[in-house]
């Protein structure tokens, strides 16, 4: 007998997958694959579309045509930053352009002047100035650079979109994507802002994120989620989870905390650090720090590997030696011993004399603390004013780090801190988004793999 399942197509930059999903969320298939980027026509590296584009297709029919499968719905989540331009036939314009490409000087400048200076600008739009990353940039950098194309754009959609677009035919925007530091969401009014006028009628409205469309370009009436931003997708498990508030500490190469209960507007010095707000499927704020964690962490203890003369592996056997916290504590009285003056441009605090530690251990300890501390800082700034979360989720690489957790735990004693597994968590947010258009009374529960971490206040000044 066939089962009842959605396939959801989980595009990262490097990674694209497919997953597919039954109606108790459980995983029955996963595969994955990884396109060389090609160049574009600037000759910048960026996303093989049009192998994109065939593999989806080709993938949707061989899924469909599967006997042990009765596909219900198909739905996409991916990264932000990108727009896709149609013509007024429906037929695409231009390759993807990678948001990594340099911004030109002058196209953005006149715009932030415009609109009250680039402070208040960013304040509106709840976007630090991020060049490319500023996918609403994307476009008016094509209306300047490639006035040829930009004058045949009909429609501008963001990735999700375009790629449920392939399916379906039918245009769409909703609010997770446009509202990411894409510089276009008017976040005093919540709608576009006015300098979008710039572009023309080019933008959808913005339709619930649950909105369906059939698959005709498939011959096909199963329906076809609109698709959803990626770092909102990975928001879905806890909303549709939690019965209190929550701040999730998502980590990795980057550190990415999320507070979607915070409604204060950011400040000039929480854009200056390199805040954001974007729009959960809710289509509230969600305000969001971040920090290059991962990074700093691997370049420094590669380099405290060296001094040491241990193996690249050895900071995974380092267990978590709570005399040795205290007195590490004590000796610093709360000041921090690597990156004292600030991480340096390069990541690499190369200040800290190895001599001033015992051994590795001792070492690989300060660094987590010192990474906590400045990991604190970044959470800090999305719980501001009055913070009414109760609950925080830290999920991720450095969950499995029993010194970064409890002291984590440590710096918030007044939040029950929790560390999370919950595999595929952004695939899991869009097939929960779908199975609930197709089903008004879905509602599974999951395991988010929940456990607590104890705090211990001695660890800290």
């Amino acid at each position: 007998m066939n089962k009842d399942v959605v396939l959801i197509f989980d595009i990262g930059k490097t990674n694209k997958k497919i997953l597919v999903f039954d109606n108790k969320l459980g995983i029955l298939h996963e595969e994955e694959t990884v396109f060389e980027e090609i160049p574009d026509d600037d000759g910048f590296a960026g996303d093989d579309i049009e192998k994109l584009e065939g593999w989806i297709i080709q993938a949707c029919r061989q899924y469909i045509e599967d006997e042990q499968y009765n596909v219900r719905g198909i739905n996409f989540t991916t990264y932000g930053a990108t727009l896709m331009y149609l013509d007024d036939q429906g037929n695409r314009l231009t390759p993807v352009y990678n948001y990594l490409k340099p911004m030109p000087e002058g196209i953005v400048d006149p715009l932030y002047q415009k609109f009250g200076g680039e402070a208040e600008f960013c304040r509106k739009t709840a976007s630090p100035a991020l060049g490319m990353l500023n996918s609403g940039f994307q476009a008016l950098w094509l209306k300047e650079m490639k006035p040829g194309i930009f004058e045949k754009v009909q429609t501008i959609l963001h990735f999700p979109q375009y790629l449920s677009y392939l399916l379906t035919g039918k245009v769409s925007s909703e609010h997770t994507s446009i509202g990411c530091h894409t510089a276009l969401w008017d976040f005093d009014h919540m709608y576009y802002h006015p300098w979008t006028k710039q572009l023309g009628d080019t933008l959808p409205a913005p339709e619930p994120v649950e909105t369906t469309y059939p698959s005709r370009k498939l011959n096909s009436e199963i329906p076809v989620g609109i698709g959803i931003h990626d770092s909102s997708s990975s928001l879905v498990p806890y909303f549709m989870n939690s019965d209190e508030k929550f701040v999730l500490v998502s980590t990795g190469t980057w550190c990415i905390s999320m507070n979607p209960f915070n409604p204060a507007p950011l400040t000039a010095e929480q854009l200056k650090k390199d805040c954001l707000a974007y729009l959960s499927i809710r289509q509230n704020p969600v305000k969001s720090s971040r920090l290059f964690l991962g990074h700093i962490h691997d370049v420094n203890v590669k380099r405290l590997t060296q001094v040491f003369g241990v193996d690249d592996s050895a900071y995974k056997k380092v267990g978590i030696n709570d005399k040795l916290l205290r007195t590490l504590n004590q000796k610093s009285q709360g000041e921090r011993v690597f990156f004292k003056d600030g991480v340096p441009e390069d990541y690499i605090d190369q200040s800290v004399a190895h001599t001033v530690f015992n051994d590795f251990e001792e070492a690989y300890h300060q660094l987590i603390i010192d990474l906590v501390d400045l990991t604190t800082e970044a959470i800090d700034l999305i719980i501001d004013g009055e913070d009414s979360t109760k609950n925080m989720y830290i999920t991720g690489g450095f969950s499995k780090n029993p010194i970064f957790v409890k002291l984590i735990a440590s710096r918030f004693p007044g939040k029950k801190v929790y560390t999370s597994e919950i595999a595929n968590a952004t695939s899991l947010g869009a097939a929960q988004v779908l199975w609930k258009a197709l089903d008004p009374d879905f509602n599974p529960a999951i395991d988010p793999g929940l456990k607590h971490c104890e705090a211990e206040t001695s660890f800290v000044n």
